[in-house]
C-alpha cells in the first residue's frame, strides 16, 4: 500500500510540474529583467522616479537598478559612439490588472495624455504607452483574455 501511495504521489507531482503555474524545482524561468540603454543615468533614474513611479534600488554613473512592485528595470550607460552605441528603441510591456488605475496615475504624473489609452485592441488588450528620454518604449497593458 505504501508503494502504491508513493507512486501515486510521484505521478501527481510529475503531472502538476508539467503545468506552467505549478513548476516544482529549479528548472523554470522566474522573471525577465530588461536592461535599457541610458545616455545619462542620473537624469534617467530621476525621470523613472517622477514619471513612472519607480524607486531607485542602487545606482552609480554607469548602471542603475529600479523597482516598482514586482517589476525590476536596469539602466546601463552607453557613450553613444560607434564603439558603444546608445541605440534606443527597446520596448517593454508591463502587464497590470486594472488599466484605469494606471492611466489615471500616469496622466496625473504628466507622462501621457488620456487619449493614449487604447481599449479593446485587435490583440485583446487595453493599453497605453510612452517613451523614456532614450526613446525606449514602455507599454502598460491589461490582457482581456
Amino acid at each position: 500500500m505504501e508503494v502504491l501511495l508513493y507512486h501515486a504521489t510521484a505521478l501527481f507531482f510529475l503531472y502538476i510540474n508539467k503545468l506552467s503555474c505549478f513548476k516544482i524545482g529549479p528548472m523554470h524561468f522566474k522573471q525577465v529583467i530588461p536592461v535599457l540603454p541610458s545616455a545619462d543615468i542620473v537624469r534617467d533614474t530621476n525621470w523613472y522616479v517622477k514619471y513612472a513611479g519607480f524607486e531607485i534600488i542602487w545606482n552609480d554613473e554607469m548602471y542603475a537598478l529600479l523597482k516598482r512592485d514586482d517589476i525590476v528595470l536596469h539602466l546601463q550607460w552607453h557613450a553613444d559612439t560607434d564603439d558603444d552605441p546608445l541605440l534606443g528603441g527597446s520596448v517593454i510591456r508591463i502587464k497590470v490588472e486594472d488599466i484605469n488605475h494606471y492611466i489615471d496615475e500616469f496622466v496625473e504624473r504628466g507622462t501621457v495624455v488620456r487619449e493614449k489609452l487604447r481599449m479593446n485592441t485587435p490583440w485583446n488588450t487595453h493599453e497605453f504607452g510612452f517613451y523614456d528620454l532614450n526613446k525606449n518604449a514602455v507599454f502598460i497593458m491589461q490582457s482581456l483574455s
